[in-house]
Formats: structure tokens, C-alpha cells, sequence
């Protein structure tokens, strides 16, 4: 039994003159004087719910944003490193930002392709389960609804409740059983996120050689370590941690792949004599 629908009966049960759902909770949020990610009216709670969840593709988009930079930044630092040619950075980094672009996207249209055949192949089997051993899968449902602390009294009717509704109960466990997630996510916006970012980020450490900049190494040194500050300050909005944290932590991780890079570089320099 959800939570929406133990307030719904704890007011009907409750006499007219109480105060409703509405009324307890706009006010209180006013008087506590924070703001609120979204409204906690009735009206609004049930839309939001009814929507679902939403897709979140912010995962796609900073692993395909830090993967540019640093890839194409360990090229131009390997490069620079070794004493190569300024050119070769161009050829190089250019076609890293397609072939390693695309292999990116289609790694992660794979990966979250395998979520939803996951997800899929849990519920068949769920609903399998639920049709051959019905009264197993409703002892899981008593399981699971015990251990969120029910009462008693109320825990047989919260179990036919829930078990009277096919797709209710697979949802259920599907979350509680299997621990996936409620929604799953499209594998073309998640290619299309990884590849953007990839290929805006990625271009970053490479402007200051197309534009011939006057110190091109030490501008894209410093120009990649703003895209890794910014990624990072991004990247907190969806954190408990300051964005200066997520920054320079980010800024730490990259910094320290292209160090590599340029170490690697100058090693082989050395090798090559």
C-alpha cells in the first residue's frame, strides 16, 4: 500500500472538519521557508506519479564529456611530450574525435540496450513466477511489505491490494526482488548524449592548434582544465557535494590522465632515441 493512498484513507476515516493533505503541507512548506524540487499538493503528487519517472541521461553526458577531453587531451600531450610534429596532433586528434567518438556511443548504446533486454527478461520472469506459484510470490509481497514495518492488521489487506493488480505486483518486484530501476532509458539518447559531449569536449584541447595560438600547448593545457572545472561544477548541480569539490576533483582525475600521457610521451621519445 502506497503512500498516497494511507493518507487518502486516513481522511476518510478521519472526521469532516480535519485539515486535508493539501492544507498541511503547503503551508508548512511556506513556514519552513525552503525551496522544493516540485509541488507536494495532492493534484501534483498524483501527476508526477502517474508520469513516472523521468529518464536521466546525465550519466551518458559526463562520461562522454571527461572521455573527450581526456582522450584527445593525452594525444596532444603525447605528441607535444614526444616533439612530434604540430600536425600530427591535428591528424591524430581528429580522428580521435570521430572513431573514438562513435566507439563511445555505440559501447554505450549497447550497455543500456542490455539494461532494457535486463529489465525485460526479469519481468517474464517474474510473471511466470507469479502464474505457475502464486500464493510463493504473494508470501514475497507479505515479506517485503513486513520489513517496511506495516502493521499487522493492516499487512493482509496492503498484500491483496497490491496482488490485485498484475502489473502493480510485477513493478513491485521487480524494484524490491531485482533492484532495478522503474524506467529504463532510450539507447539512441544515450549514444547521442556520450557522442555530443565527446565531440564538444573533445574539440577543446584542439582549438588552439586549428586557431595557431601563440603557445598552443600551454592554451590547450589551460583550456582543458576550465572544460574539467566546468564539467565538474556541472556536475555537483545533481550532488550533495559543493561545486567547487566535484571541480577540482574532476580536475584532479583528468589532470592526472593527461600527466600520464605526456609521461608516457616523452618516455617513448626517449626509447625512440
Amino acid at each position: 500500500m502506497d503512500q498516497i493512498a494511507v493518507m487518502q484513507q486516513a481522511t476518510e476515516i478521519a472526521p469532516a472538519a480535519a485539515p486535508t493533505v493539501d492544507s498541511i503541507i503547503a503551508p508548512t512548506a511556506v513556514r519552513a521557508g525552503h525551496a522544493m524540487e516540485h509541488e507536494h499538493t495532492r493534484e501534483a503528487i498524483r501527476r508526477r506519479l502517474a508520469a513516472g519517472p523521468e529518464r536521466s541521461y546525465l550519466r551518458d553526458w559526463i562520461y562522454g564529456g571527461v572521455d573527450g577531453i581526456v582522450t584527445t587531451f593525452a594525444i596532444v600531450s603525447g605528441v607535444v611530450g614526444a616533439r612530434l610534429s604540430p600536425s600530427i596532433i591535428l591528424i591524430l586528434g581528429g580522428a580521435s574525435l570521430i572513431a573514438d567518438g562513435f566507439a563511445m556511443a555505440a559501447a554505450d548504446y549497447l550497455a543500456t540496450q542490455s539494461e532494457g533486454e535486463e529489465f525485460r527478461h526479469a519481468e517474464n520472469v517474474e510473471r511466470r513466477h507469479i502464474k505457475v506459484c502464486p500464493e510463493g510470490e504473494r508470501e514475497e509481497v507479505h515479506e517485503i511489505l513486513q520489513s517496511y514495518g506495516i502493521a499487522e492488521e493492516l499487512l493482509e489487506q496492503a498484500v491483496a491490494s497490491i496482488t490485485a493488480d498484475r502489473d502493480r505486483w510485477v513493478r513491485m518486484m521487480l524494484h524490491e526482488e531485482y533492484g532495478l530501476a522503474a524506467a529504463t532509458r532510450s539507447p539512441w539518447r544515450a549514444a547521442a548524449s556520450t557522442f555530443s559531449a565527446f565531440l564538444a569536449c573533445g574539440l577543446v584541447p584542439l582549438v588552439p592548434f586549428v586557431g595557431g595560438w601563440r603557445e598552443p600547448f600551454w592554451s590547450a593545457c589551460a583550456a582543458t582544465g576550465l572544460m574539467f572545472v566546468l564539467i565538474g561544477a556541472i556536475k555537483s548541480r545533481w550532488s550533495t557535494r559543493p561545486w567547487w569539490y566535484s571541480a577540482l576533483e574532476t580536475l584532479a582525475v583528468g589532470g592526472g590522465a593527461a600527466v600520464v600521457a605526456y609521461a608516457a610521451g616523452a618516455w617513448l621519445r626517449g626509447l625512440a632515441g
